[in-house]
Formats: C-alpha cells, structure tokens, sequence
C-alpha cells in the first residue's frame, strides 16, 4: 500500500524566520504616520504582507498557519503597533419606564385586537 508521510512542524524553524515578518512590517510601518496606525486603510497592503510572511513562514517549517505560536507572535506585532486602537464601547441603556411601558404594550394590544377581529369574523361568516 501508499506510505502516508508526515512532516512534522519545525516550532524552532519557525520561531527563528517569524521575526524577519516582523521586522519587515515595522520597516514598512515607519512610513505611516503613527498618528494613522487606528486606521486600516493607511496601511492595509503592509499588513497583508505582514499576514502571508507569517503564512509563508510557518508553511515552511510544515506547520500549519494560524498556530498558538504564530499567533503568539501576531498578537505581539498586534500590541506592538496597535495597542491604542481600542475602540469606545457603547454603553447601552434601556429606555424611561414610559417609553419602555408604551414599546411592550403596542405589540400585546395589537395581537388582541387581531385575535378578537379573526374570532369576529368567523362568527359572522358563519351568520352568512
């Protein structure tokens, strides 16, 4: 029969060539002002480079890509230039009791006002 053959990962390999990926982002980087780094469109076509240099890496050292360990390293490029990022999160609030009241009140009358015009008309279809 067919001998199945598997690479295993080189973790060291990849570990070792993954800062070239790094390097070569923070290169590409220091043409941006760091006052747009927020801003994806200032740099999208660096950060994809950045993302198939990672790829290219670990697919080189028969890992598969995303890994604990590339990510590990992603997350620290991602903390590296991109830790003041954080969008504000927004802080839902439920409406004034009133408001609240009249919002579940509308629906529950309007299904009994159907309810009572469905049995209605079938009483008076019946009359007919």
């Amino acid at each position: 029969g067919a001998r199945l053959q598997t690479n295993l990962c080189n973790e060291s390999l990849m570990l070792e060539k993954l800062p070239a990926c790094g390097k070569s982002f923070e290169e590409m980087m220091k043409k941006v002002d760091s006052r747009k780094w927020c801003n994806l469109t200032e740099f999208i076509m660096y950060y994809d480079n950045f993302t198939q240099c990672t790829e290219r890496e670990a697919n080189n050292a028969s890992c598969f890509w995303p890994n604990p360990l590339a990510e590990g390293f992603i997350t620290g490029i991602h903390k590296q230039f991109f830790s003041n990022c954080t969008s504000e999160k927004v802080h839902w609030e439920d409406p004034p009791d009133e408001i609240l009241i009249t919002l579940i009140l509308i629906p529950v009358m309007l299904t009994c006002a159907m309810i009572t015009l469905v049995v209605w008309c079938s009483k008076r279809s019946d009359i007919l």
